[in-house]
């Protein structure tokens, strides 16, 4: 999708970002007006990219609710997930359930190692977690991080891998599980959003255990 120029494709990546959206937040965040975002949403959706629903919320006309389709997903990052998929299938048709599930744990433990290299001699939680989000975005994982309350917030808004994970959700709970081994004890690493569960992304909370 190159560098997502133009305001057809900002409109994808706002929707790919923020999940469904009301064509008003739409039009303000392009700058336009309802009609302008309207045409290019239409266009978006002629191309099947985008898809939208009304709602009613009260008294007046239901407003129009847009939101990124699966064809609009396949525009980002997927690392051939059709061919993983396939290879996980046929592994598992040949091999059995337990080959599959120690060549993700073996992944999972490259990626843990990669990752604690990279953040070995970062001291302090948010600069660990502002580093880890570097090295994912770079994944194509379009990761950010936020300040919460309690702690930092993960944010995944694509997942790159996640036709696999879908038919291979240990893809998923070895990814909790690096995240929790990287930050160790001190903290707790729990997942907020899931885009396998329905949600727009996936999301972290880490939260530092408070003494005793």
């Amino acid at each position: 999708m190159g560098n997502l120029m133009g305001d057809v494709n900002k409109a994808l990546l706002f929707l790919k970002i923020n999940g469904p959206q009301p064509l008003c937040n739409i039009a303000e965040e392009l700058n336009v007006t309802m009609e302008g975002a309207r045409h290019q949403l239409l266009k978006l959706a002629s191309e099947g990219l985008v898809d939208f629903r009304s709602e009613s919320k009260g008294r007046g006309r239901p407003q129009q609710i847009w939101s990124i389709s699966e064809a609009g997903q396949s525009k980002f990052p997927d690392k051939h997930a059709e061919l993983a998929q396939k290879l996980l299938s046929k592994m598992e048709h040949i091999m059995g359930k337990d080959a599959v599930k120690n060549l993700v744990d073996a992944n999972c433990q490259d990626a843990q190692d990669k990752y604690r290299k990279e953040l070995e001699g970062i001291s302090g939680l948010e600069e660990k977690i502002k580093c880890l989000a570097s090295l994912r975005e770079a994944e194509g994982y379009m990761a950010s991080y936020e300040s919460t309350e309690n702690g930092f917030l993960l944010i995944e808004n694509n997942c790159p891998i996640g036709g696999a994970a879908m038919n291979c959700p240990r893809f998923c709970h070895a990814e909790l599980n690096t995240f929790q081994a990287l930050f160790g004890k001190s903290v707790t690493v729990t997942r907020v959003d899931h885009m396998l569960s329905g949600q727009h992304r996936c999301s972290y909370a880490i939260t530092p255990v408070n003494p005793k």
